[in-house]
């Protein structure tokens, strides 16, 4: 027991002793670092860092490690330091590397590898603890906003190493903020950004974004979904008729509105004018009925909520009743008239200024035409039928055997008492 006691108080005292050569090495020749070479390490607080010294051309020199309090941590395989989060991960010749668990912001600073050769050699490692913000904040100066006006919107990410970067988004759009950094007494950095921008109606329901970047942490937001209340939007729909408005029809309007909040007054007036004494206003629908051309205008559709009021109009036109025009068709035998009623046809809207003008249906037209031709077709059928039967009849008083007599006599002869056997000849007329 006192041999090994003996044993370690000799090694510490051999390694201080060679620091100690060292130091006084190092302030007599120039530090080169040729053959020594490590790396930077950025490391997430209670995560592990990675330490590792490397030798290109070893000529069996020592490596060791150093704190930045300039403390042995390892001397070539022996851990000097009573430090057991510093954890032997490779020993060899080449390289030495050293872990060190659950780091804290203290064990931040400047580590140094050293190789003794003539001259010493040293290579730095700076270790980087990263602290990630706490849960982003976001804030609004408006819960419930107005369509036109201008809210503000805050983010705040707290306590956090290196100060965190914010950005916006509305929607599918980036959004520039105000960033301002404070440091704050246990050296950690919070950042704040002030969003300012102008709401409009198709804001409502929209996720504003705050989104930090920092190194320690990923996708990293808090959100926040708008309430925008706007004025009402206003529609006026044609019920009745569906084409003309004309003399003596009626005339049924429906306005259409919302909005948020939703619209609780809905009137009719009618602009320059009043609205017709016998017109029926329910709610939002608007009833005239036998319309006449004293009536026409526009009639206006007014709507408002706690936002503001809108509107939309309809300019009534009415035009002449529909009139008829009687179109004669004369055949041979019977004569026919039709009388065609012609109207202006198509879904021309009542808001025209100008009469539309009559058309002639071709259609009625060419079924007159092919009735009379049929009727003649059958009339001279009919004729035929009855000349054929209607047939003349008459007879003949030849003598008979007058073909065969020699002479004249001999053929009066002959015939002689002919009538009675004389043959009945017939002719047809048609």
């Amino acid at each position: 027991m006192a041999n090994t006691g003996s044993s370690s108080l000799a090694t510490i005292l051999f390694l201080f002793m060679l620091q100690a050569a060292l130091h006084k090495g190092a302030a007599q020749y120039p530090v080169v670092s040729q053959n020594l070479v490590t790396d930077n390490v950025s490391v997430v607080e209670g995560e592990m860092a990675i330490i590792s010294c490397r030798v290109k051309n070893n000529d069996d020199s020592v490596i060791q490690l150093l704190n930045p309090n300039r403390q042995t941590i390892y001397f070539r395989d022996m851990r000097p330091l009573k430090d057991a989060r510093f954890q032997l991960v490779n020993f060899s010749d080449n390289e030495l590397r050293v872990s060190l668990s659950n780091v804290s912001l203290s064990d931040e600073g400047r580590y140094v590898c050293q190789l003794y050769t003539d001259p010493p050699q040293e290579a730095y490692a700076d270790i980087t603890v990263l602290i990630p913000p706490g849960n982003p904040i976001i804030e609004a100066r408006d819960e419930v906003l107005s369509e036109g006006n201008e809210t503000e919107m805050t983010c705040t990410a707290m306590s956090s190493k290196p100060a965190a970067t914010i950005r916006w988004m509305k929607g599918d759009k980036e959004l520039p903020g105000k960033p301002r950094v404070e440091l704050t007494y246990d050296k950690m950095y919070t950042v704040t950004s002030r969003l300012t921008f102008t709401v409009s109606k198709e804001d409502d329901g929209e996720p504003v974004v705050c989104i930090v970047d920092h190194p320690a942490v990923k996708d990293f937001q808090a959100q926040k979904y708008l309430e925008v209340q706007y004025k009402p939007e206003v529609k006026i729909v044609v019920e009745f008729p569906q084409g003309l408005t004309r003399e003596g029809e009626n005339l049924e309007l429906t306005c259409q509105a919302k909005g948020k909040p939703q619209p609780q007054r809905v009137n009719w007036v009618k602009v320059d004018d009043d609205v017709p004494s016998h017109a029926v206003i329910t709610g939002g629908d608007l009833y005239i009925e036998n319309l006449n051309k004293s009536y026409n205008g526009t009639y206006r559709c007014v709507a408002s909520n706690s936002v503001g009021e809108s509107f939309d109009d309809y300019i009534l036109y009415v035009y002449d009743a529909p009139t008829t025009t009687p179109i004669p068709t004369t055949a041979t035998t019977t004569t026919t008239t039709v009388t065609t009623i012609s109207y202006a046809e198509g879904n021309q809207d009542s808001r025209a200024g100008e009469g539309a003008p009559r058309t002639v249906d071709h259609a009625v037209i060419g079924g007159v035409v092919a009735v009379v031709v049929f009727a003649m077709l059958c009339l001279l059928i009919v004729l035929g039928r009855y000349f054929a039967r209607h047939k003349g009849t008459y007879f003949t008083h030849e003598a008979k055997g007058a073909d065969d007599a020699a002479d004249a006599d001999t053929a009066i002869i002959n015939a002689e008492g002919g009538h009675t056997n004389s043959d009945e000849k017939k002719e047809y007329y048609i």
